[in-house]
């Protein structure tokens, strides 16, 4: 249940990318609904406790009445007024007693559980001791609401000494409890207090403020010391990150120191493996094309040697047309292999200035010319100089290839680089928009070249852990798409 509360929240907040503010996210949650559970479980016990200790306070205080009443009873009827008269005079009572003619009518206040339960506690014990029949009005009354003789004076009203002092508490100016008991006919006893501290005003209180304050400080402590540990235990995840980075775009990664938790020396123990095997496949497969490109062109040139020796002119033609087309796959593949696989070391490239580079050979005298550039970029780019020159210019000549014009439109934020180029030409058809990637795949049969400039493109983009892509424009043209990721510690 608690889980499923939990993920809830979870869903409804957004949620950081970071691990860190995962983590911290998660322990907050955590420990706000801990905390605000115990604080339920908490302050429910301490209101059952205050509750007890009231009602054990309203008993007592009943039984303090009910002695009061036995002694006024006790005396003659002539002397209890006199009786009165010296408690007024000495002040200080617990208990502000009159004798009325009749029972006075007050505004009451409205129920509460807690004013229920101490009426219901004080009415018990008066009628337990001084009968049930007796006819007795417990309720609670509002300091300013209060009416003490017949005539109904307010305790304003009143000298200080004979009242205030027993009836007033400010500046809480708790509600008063007006018991009136009738002693015999035309002769009631009317007794207002208050109950003792510290259940004066009656009020259910909230979460104290020393909780309130223990709260804060114990989740900011424990915010604080999960951030450090995530902090130092994602600091080797962020060293393999940037090592997986660097290695796919081909720099030479030392490997990875294998610190931390067990299950981060685990993927930095895997990531060691995996980048020694791939060192080694790299290595001896520029070993194979490099033997394969010697071993090749020695019997393509031999051939030709002889095929020139043929009399047949019509069979030389046919071995020629061969031999052409034999030595065109080979140099698209090894093309395509040397193109993809630069060996160059990762620096910051001003793509500004390659950008340039590449638009300055196609612009006219007057500033216009078959390809336009809208947009920079707003910092310099981390990656293989050449092979990011050679995939711009590849989509470059492409779309002037089959679009007749190109235009550059450049958008460059801290999380991505985006370099579109929109050309004029037909499109491509929608179900050969991810076709046209494969090597020797070209829509115009009678265009010249290899059918490889898009797939190089594509390829030197995902070693730079980016993405090219192709959409049909609806005014006309193909758009591709550069999307270079940039990465947080740039």
């Amino acid at each position: 249940m608690a889980a499923e509360v939990i993920r809830r929240l979870i869903r409804k907040v957004p949620v950081p990318r970071s691990l860190l503010g995962r983590m911290l996210l998660l322990t907050l949650l955590a420990v706000l609904f801990a905390q605000a559970l115990s604080s339920v479980i908490w302050v429910s016990q301490l209101r059952a406790t205050q509750l007890a200790g009231l009602v054990t306070a309203a008993r007592s205080l009943a039984h303090s009445m009910t002695a009061s009443v036995s002694y006024f009873r006790s005396l003659p009827v002539a002397y209890r007024p006199m009786v009165l008269d010296q408690l007024r005079s000495m002040g200080g009572t617990r208990f502000v007693v009159t004798l009325n003619d009749k029972p006075l009518d007050m505004q009451l206040l409205p129920p509460t559980p807690r004013k229920q339960a101490v009426l219901a506690a004080v009415d018990d014990v008066l009628r337990q001791s001084l009968g049930a029949t007796t006819d007795i009005s417990v309720n609670f009354v509002s300091p300013d609401d209060l009416r003490i003789f017949n005539s109904g004076l307010k305790l304003d009203e009143l000298p200080r000494s004979w009242a205030h002092y027993a009836l007033t508490l400010e500046p809480i100016n708790p509600p008063v409890l007006v018991t009136q008991i009738k002693l015999s006919e035309g002769e009631w006893l009317y007794i207002a207090s208050l109950l003792p501290e510290p259940y004066t005003s009656l009020e259910e209180q909230g979460l104290p403020s020393q909780q309130v304050w223990f709260i804060l400080l114990t989740s900011s402590f424990l915010l604080l010391f999960i951030g450090l540990l995530v902090h130092w235990q994602s600091r080797p995840l962020k060293r393999l990150a940037r090592a997986a980075r660097d290695l796919s775009l081909g720099a030479d990664v030392q490997p990875v120191a294998e610190v931390g938790g067990s299950e981060v020396v685990e993927v930095a123990r895997a990531f060691n493996s995996m980048r020694e095997r791939i060192s080694r496949y790299l290595t001896e497969r520029s070993q194979l094309f490099s033997a394969i490109s010697h071993d090749l062109r020695t019997p393509i040139t031999r051939l030709r040697l002889r095929v020139e020796l043929l009399e047949d002119e019509q069979l030389q033609m046919k071995f020629g047309r061969d031999l052409d087309e034999l030595e065109l796959l080979v140099k698209g593949a090894l093309q395509c292999v040397k193109d993809t696989d630069i060996h160059e070391n990762i620096e910051p490239v001003d793509l500004n200035h390659v950008l340039d580079c590449l638009v300055e050979p196609y612009l006219a005298p007057n500033g216009n010319g078959r390809v336009t550039q809208q947009g920079r970029a707003l910092a310099a780019y981390p990656g293989k100089p050449l092979a990011l020159k050679r995939c711009i210019g590849n989509l470059i000549d492409n779309a002037l290839k089959y679009g007749q014009n190109a235009h550059l439109h450049i958008e460059d934020d801290e999380h991505a680089l985006v370099v579109h180029v929109d050309d004029e030409g037909p499109g491509v058809p929608q179900q050969r928009l991810e076709q046209v990637f494969e090597p020797h795949f070209r829509l115009a049969g009678q265009q010249q070249g290899y059918g490889l400039g898009l797939g190089i493109a594509r390829n030197i983009a995902h070693s730079h852990g980016g993405e090219v892509s192709l959409q049909n424009l609806r005014e006309g043209g193909l758009r591709v798409t550069l999307q270079l990721p940039r990465s947080a510690d740039q």
